[in-house]
């Protein structure tokens, strides 16, 4: 059977694939089965403290130290007697015993809080919040041939040409023109504002 060149790439990238899904679930077992069996503790090591000089060491119980190569488990029982033989000699109150003399804390200058009643301070309750502005911008007028009234509104890039009782962006009535102002009501909210004409 010959193989085509598709067939071949197909085979190697198939064997690169197989290789590769060994090498991770190698190495994902080798990371579960190494964390979970339990490691071996170091084995202690007995060794014996060091004679002192014309002291006898016949029956003493060996000393049980940690097996480490750095540090030396030999036990110096020099420094041991000195910290031993320390008595506490602090000039002021023994934190260790319950019937040394307590400390004076020292009484407070002023006193934390005033005296007297505690005046509450009233706030007057704030009404309902303003209605929110009119966003549309009066910039000219118009008057038709029927001799009505118009007014240019502009709305963001939007404009717009509406007389008395037109309802621009289905929200805003025109309820007047004049040729210097016009009063608009937005009827979400029943709130009317004249707005003045804007020359820029």
């Amino acid at each position: 059977m010959k193989l085509t060149p598709d067939d071949k790439k197909k085979a190697i990238a198939g064997g690169a694939f197989a290789l590769l899904a060994i090498g991770i679930l190698y190495y994902e077992l080798g990371d579960m089965l190494g964390s979970s069996a339990p490691t071996a503790a170091p084995a202690p090591v007995v060794i014996s403290a060091p004679a002192a000089a014309g002291a006898k060491t016949a029956g003493k119980v060996p000393q049980v130290a940690s097996a480490s190569l750095q540090l030396d488990p030999t036990l110096k029982m020099g420094p041991m007697l000195v910290t031993e033989a320390l008595v506490y000699s602090g000039g002021g109150r023994n934190i260790f015993s319950a019937t040394s003399v307590p400390m004076e804390i020292p009484k407070a200058i002023a006193a934390a809080r005033p005296k007297g009643p505690v005046v509450p301070v009233y706030v007057a309750p704030s009404g309902p919040p303003p209605p929110p502005p009119i966003n549309l911008k009066f910039f000219g007028t118009a008057t038709s041939g029927n001799g009505n009234r118009q007014a240019f509104l502009l709305h963001g890039e939007d404009v717009f040409v509406a007389s008395a009782g037109d309802i621009v962006q289905r929200r805003y009535k025109v309820i007047s023109v004049a040729a210097s102002s016009i009063v608009v009501e937005d009827m979400t909210n029943n709130n009317r504002q004249t707005l003045p004409l804007q020359m820029n």
